[in-house]
Order: structure tokens, then sequence, then C-alpha cells
């Protein structure tokens, strides 16, 4: 076996900073680590936030809007905070350190809350079983820790499933198609760890108490650091390509100091490196792409150029520099049609858990009662469902008819799951418009709960589950795919900042309706007590808006230009 084929060829290294060896590094070897890691770190995260808008309204005593917004704005910086991390993965640190130093920051945060929750004079203090009330400093110590959850968790999220892909080699066709799996895989372990936060561990925050119902999912979190420290010798390290930002902001600067420069029609006399390998560390060579061709002026090189000295980065480009700002641009429209499916999938665990407290908890004829906030299962299941569906069915079938190496092109798998989407939210609504008849027929207005039972929100939670599969993965995968090789964390990031905005989209929207409909001395759509209110409407808001943003994605869909990839890296 010659030497080139006993390492990879995407420039990873091992622990020790030698080039990745094929057969004692990466693929699934080192995989079980990363998605171990993940399922903690997950069943962490959801074991804590499943359940979070109800102790908010329980033990802190906020109204359901304050809770409900609370909520969202947390789960928003959940989903900002990326950014950091990515920077500093692709920058500086690498990804291997980014979620080594995040994780200590995030099992710090989840020790603070347990404390909040359970210990004398930091826990809010209760006369009755849901009568309780916190002082500023109880409300200030809960939410210093969820912000240092939210930095934690933002830090490590965008690197774990991008350093799970930097396990396959880009170079390797028979490594390449394995990585598409990664993503159902990785995807399916987040799932199982929500499962188990979403059954046993709301059960316990409802019924025991919530100092051993956050406790646990500290101890997960802690177990999630020590199984990722345990693939160490295992993983392939991509290393850091120095600041992705820099980079996009000199061609930026170089493109507009050239603006009277015209592009030479032959753009192979564009600038660029004449070593087979990028001039960006941990980078591909990138092919020239037609579109915005007026960010190809920073690669003209003119008179003032005088490229047998050091460069100046600032004023010439290389065509590779260049197209990595294309790739980020590009990808901005596909990103910002998934800000209204981040709001729709949001409302598992504001509204829909509202909904579910105003109906039948009972199994059965049993005296068991099921929280409302575990009925989130339900899209664990359909997850659980349909990634074995998608990966082993799906795929294979579609691949017959369309040729193509995965089944379905990444645009066309998003497009599905929001299609999907809009009928999570008629689900919903129509639920509620049923539920309102049996209050206004029976006058249930002051009843604890409505005597329609909670299971009747499961389909619009089976439908979200399935819009997931399609949608988010599909959308990790595509992020990572068209990401420049140097900056595929903080395109991960991107990526889940739709969720942050989408969290961020409904608490406006919750604001706006609440403004609005609450006029004259109106109750508005969403009171505290639901019974009075017209919660349907918000739904099928979300499901207009759902559909125009379907139409939108359809048409940037048509439009998209792929990035083109050339050579390999030693």
């Amino acid at each position: 076996m010659g030497e080139e084929d006993v390492y990879t060829k995407d420039g990873t290294v091992d622990y020790k900073g030698d080039p990745a060896n094929k057969k004692k590094t990466g693929t699934w070897k080192a995989c079980p680590f990363i998605l171990g890691n993940e399922c903690c770190e997950r069943l962490a995260y959801y074991g804590m936030s499943s359940n979070l808008v109800l102790y908010f309204k329980l033990r802190l005593h906020q109204h359901n809007t304050t809770a409900s917004n609370n909520v969202t704005n947390w789960a928003g910086t959940c989903y900002i905070t990326p950014l950091i991390g990515a920077f500093f993965a692709d920058a500086y640190l690498g990804r291997y350190w980014t979620i080594a130093c995040f994780s200590i920051i995030y099992v710090f945060g989840m020790t603070l809350l347990t404390l909040s929750a359970s210990v004398s004079g930091l826990k809010p203090t209760c006369t009755g079983k849901d009568n309780c009330h916190a002082t500023d400093i109880q409300s200030a110590v809960c939410f210093i820790a969820l912000y240092l959850i939210a930095l934690g968790t933002g830090g490590i999220k965008p690197c774990v499933s991008s350093y799970g892909a930097d396990q396959f080699d880009d170079a390797d066709e028979a490594e390449k198609k394995r990585k598409g799996s990664f993503f159902n895989w990785f995807y399916f372990s987040i799932n199982v760890g929500a499962l188990i936060a979403g059954s046993f561990l709301v059960y316990i925050q409802d019924n025991v108490g919530w100092g051993l119902g956050f406790g646990i999912p500290a101890a997960a979190m802690a177990i999630a650091v020590c199984t990722f420290f345990s693939g160490t010798r295992l993983y392939r390290n991509q290393k850091p390509g120095g600041s992705p930002l820099t980079r996009l902001c000199q061609v930026v600067v170089a493109s507009f100091r050239k603006y009277r420069v015209e592009v030479p029609a032959d753009k192979s006399q564009l600038y660029e490196t004449a070593d087979a390998e990028s001039a960006i560390k941990g980078s591909r060579k990138l092919d020239h792409t037609q579109d915005l061709s007026f960010f190809d002026k920073a690669a003209v090189e003119t008179q003032t150029d005088n490229v047998k000295d050091p460069v100046n980065p600032w004023r010439l480009c290389t065509v590779t520099q260049v197209e990595e700002l294309k790739a980020i641009i590009r990808l901005l429209p596909v990103w910002a049609t998934g800000i209204v499916f981040a709001t729709v999938y949001n409302q598992m665990g504001t509204l829909f858990v509202l909904q579910g407290y105003t109906m039948d908890p009972h199994v059965g004829n049993s005296t068991f009662q099921i929280p409302a906030a575990s009925l989130s299962i339900f899209d664990t299941l359909s997850v659980l469902f349909w990634v074995p569906v998608y990966d082993r069915i799906i795929v294979p079938v579609a691949r017959r008819f369309t040729g193509h190496k995965t089944g379905l092109t990444q645009l066309q798998r998003m497009g599905i799951g929001l299609f999907i989407s809009i009928f999570a939210m008629i689900s919903a609504a129509i639920l509620e418009v049923i539920r309102l008849k049996m209050v206004r027929r029976h006058d249930y207005y002051d009843y604890e709960y409505v005597p329609m039972s909670i299971f009747w929100q499961v389909p619009q939670y089976f439908l979200i589950g399935c819009a997931e599969v399609f949608t988010f993965v599909g959308q990790l995968e595509f992020f990572y795919e068209q990401a420049p090789d140097a900056m595929r964390s903080m395109c991960s990031a991107l990526s889940l900042t739709t969720n942050a905005l989408g969290n961020y989209l409904s608490s406006v929207l919750v604001t706006i309706v609440t403004r609005i409909s609450t006029r004259h001395g109106k109750l508005g759509w969403i009171p505290d007590n639901l019974n009075y209110g017209h919660l349907q409407n918000f739904f099928w808001l979300l499901a207009v808006l759902s559909v125009i943003n379907l139409g939108v994605y359809l048409l940037i869909a048509k439009w998209y230009t792929y990035k083109k990839t050339v050579g390999t890296l030693r």
C-alpha cells in the first residue's frame, strides 16, 4: 500500500499533530464516542429545558406570555452563541479543544442551576405545590446559570456535528458516502437523549422535585465530557485556518478598492497560489464560479500588486478566498428560510406545552398523569422512527429514480420538511378549535383541565418530528458540505442561528399578537387561562407564514449554485 493510501488527503491530523492514519483513526471507530457525547449532552440540555416554561410559571411565578418569551429568548441565545464557539474553532483552537473548553463552562452552569433549585436560600419559597415566589436574587442566580449553559452549549454545538463529519475523508469516495449516514445517526443520537429527558426527567421534575430533576441532567453532562475525552486517540483533527471573518473582510475591502477594475474574460488570469494546495491552512482550493462576479475584482492583479513580494491580502486575494465569501453569501438565502421552520419547531417547548397543560393528562383510566412537557417524546419517537426509515429505505429507493448518490439532494430533503411542517401547525390549530368548542359547550372555562385527552396532541408532535428529519438533518449536511473547508464550524453555527432567530421571531410574534389582541380590554389570543383565549389563531398564523416561506424557499433552491473543490490536502 502506497503512502498516499495510508494517510487521509483532507489535511486532518491525529492527536499528536501527525498526518492521520486512515486505519487507526476516524470513521466509525471514532464516531461512537462523538455520538455518545452528543446523546448525553442532549439528554442534559432537554432534561433541563423541556419543562422550563412550567418551572418559570410554577416556581418563578411568571405569567404565560412572560414565561414563554423567557424560554424562547434563552433558547434563542443558545443558538446564537454557536457563532462564538465556531469562531474559536475555525480560527484558533480547532474543534477538539473548543469542545473541551466550552464543556467545562456547560457543566458549571448545570451545577449552578441545580443548586438554584435545591439549596435553601437559592430556591424559591413555596407555600403550596404551585404557590411559589422567587426573590430578585433567586431569579438572578437562575438566569445566570441558564445563560452560562447557553454559552457552554453554544460553544460546542457547531463543533460536534462538524467534528464527527471530519472523521470521514472527503477525498475518499467510500468514506464520503458514509458521512451522509453519519448525519442521520447523529440526529438519531440527539433524540435518544431527548427521549429519556422528555419522559423520565420531566416526570421527576413534576412529581419528585426540581433539584433532582436538574441534578440528573448535570450528571449526564459530566458523563458526556468523559465520553468525549475517551476517544481522543482515535479522532482526526482539522487544523484551524486562521480567522475566517478576517479573510471575508479582506475580499470585501479588496473588491471595493478595485471597483473600477475590469474582470478578465479568461478567469484563469485571476490570482491563485501556484502550489497544489490552498494558501489557507486546512482548506482545499475552490474553483471559480460565475455568479457574484463583483467580488472577482479582489483576485484581479493590477500594476500596483507586486506579487513577487509578500502579497497584501487587503488588496489582492486568491480565487479560493473569493469563493469562500461567495459560498457564504449563497448560503444566506437558504439559511433565512430556516427561521420560520425553527419558529414552528420551537412551539413544542412553549405553546404546545401550555396547550397540553389545559388537557386531561391521565393515561387511560389509570391515576397516572403524563406531564404536558413529556408529550415531546412523540416528536422524539417520530425522529427515531424516520431516521432509519430515511437512511435504509427512502435513500435507496430515491437513488433508483434520481441517480443521485444520496437519493435526494439536501435542498430537496429540506423542502419536503418545510412542506410537512405546515401540517403540524394546521393540526395544532384544529385541535385547539375542537378543545375550545368543548370548553364553551360545557362551560369548562375555570376547570383545571378540559376532559379531553392530552394524547390528541400526538399528531402535531409526530409531524414536527418527521419534518425535523428532513429539514434539520438536511440542513446540517448541506451547511457542512457547502461550507469552505476552513469555515465549517462557522457555517454549522450559521445553520444553528436559524433556531435562535426562530425563537426570537416567536417572541416577537407573541408580543405583537398579545399587544394587538388585548386592545380595548380584551383578554387576547394567549391569556393566562387559555380557555378564554384564541390560541388557534396563532397556530393559523404560523401555518400561513410557513406556506409563504416554502414558496420563497423553492425559488431560492432552484437558483442555488453549488461550490466546486479542486485537489486534495496533505
